[in-house]
């Protein structure tokens, strides 16, 4: 009897330390460490999620560039920070499922699996595929045809080696069974600008970031992927139309350093499910920029993140990519 008295003490004292971790949190800012500089998709989530949880908990979240070194360094500084919840990370995808498999273990100053606790997803961007205007191909099928043809000559532009931009199209590679000639920039804003001026033939950027461009009549778009065509534009085909099961996206989520109380990992996960869950949210947010939600619970987001690097682990492993 004793025994289980003690049990129930000791039970009922826990509970309340975790209620009284869950209610007095955040006791004081919060650091959002985004891994781009200011303007890059990560940082307009990143300040945008902020000014939400700022509102939501009345305390600021100060949102910190740490950009460089294909996301690492934003990355360690988190991985090293109290496990408090008062530093986040807002990730890009490559950090947890390219980077793990591209760089060798003592390359990187941190283990993407161990070090870091995923809370949720936030968004995910859907890719177009571009081509130059004088390329002669008007849709999917017809490049995958000129690429044939011509293997190893057609071009496309990346944002840097195992970036969305090259991962998605060495996915495209593979599923089509052609082979394009990676050409690597400082980013996606030069390759896309290579692409209007006619310097490269193809690349998949966010369809936000090619549908002016494409509007313009500078480039052509012949594809998104989507795993269904988008409600904003039901006559652009998907790839997937042609390669089925293709998608090419980009994709941010939310993360703290390993060790973090799991009722403060649940109470973050569940404000910024309700963030991005409320219409005024998206609307004002999510819509404009083609954004789609990727808010959920920490399981899953874990699941999804460890189904991803097992299929880019199988794609770097066979098209041989390494790092110059």
């Amino acid at each position: 009897m004793k025994t289980w008295c003690g049990a129930l003490i000791l039970l009922a004292c826990l509970a309340g330390i975790a209620v009284a971790q869950t209610s007095s949190f955040p006791d004081r800012p919060i650091t959002l460490i985004v891994t781009s500089a200011p303007g890059g998709v990560t940082d307009v989530v990143g300040r945008a999620l902020g000014d939400e949880l700022g509102k939501a908990w009345g305390q600021p979240v100060v949102v910190e560039n740490k950009a460089g070194a294909a996301h690492i360094i934003g990355a360690a500084t988190v991985a090293k920070a109290a496990p408090d919840g008062h530093t986040l990370l807002v990730g890009e995808s490559g950090t947890f499922t390219v980077n793990p498999t591209l760089y060798p273990k003592d390359k990187l100053p941190f283990d993407a699996e161990k070090d870091f606790v995923p809370i949720t997803g936030l968004v995910r961007i859907n890719q177009a595929l571009l081509a130059r205007k004088a390329l002669p191909v008007a849709n999917t099928a017809e490049l995958i045809a000129l690429a044939g043809q011509k293997p190893g000559q057609l071009t496309y532009g990346t944002a840097g080696i195992g970036s969305a931009l090259h991962m998605n199209m060495e996915l495209f590679d593979s599923m089509t069974g052609v082979k394009l000639l990676a050409v690597h920039y400082r980013g996606a804003a030069p390759a896309l600008n290579d692409l209007i001026g006619g310097s490269i033939d193809v690349m998949t950027v966010s369809v936000a970031s090619g549908l002016p461009a494409y509007q313009a009549g500078q480039i052509k778009m012949l594809g998104i992927g989507s795993d269904k065509r988008l409600p904003q534009m039901p006559d652009m085909p998907t790839v997937a139309e042609t390669v089925p099961g293709y998608t090419s996206v980009a994709w941010f989520g939310l993360f703290g350093p390993a060790g973090m109380p799991p009722d403060i990992v649940m109470k973050i996960d569940t404000e910024t499910r309700r963030i991005f869950s409320d219409p005024a949210f998206r609307a004002r947010f999510l819509d404009p920029q083609m954004f789609e939600s990727m808010a959920g619970p920490p399981d899953a987001f874990a699941a999804y993140i460890k189904a991803e690097r097992d299929k880019w682990a199988k794609v770097i492993r066979e098209a041989g990519i390494k790092l110059e």
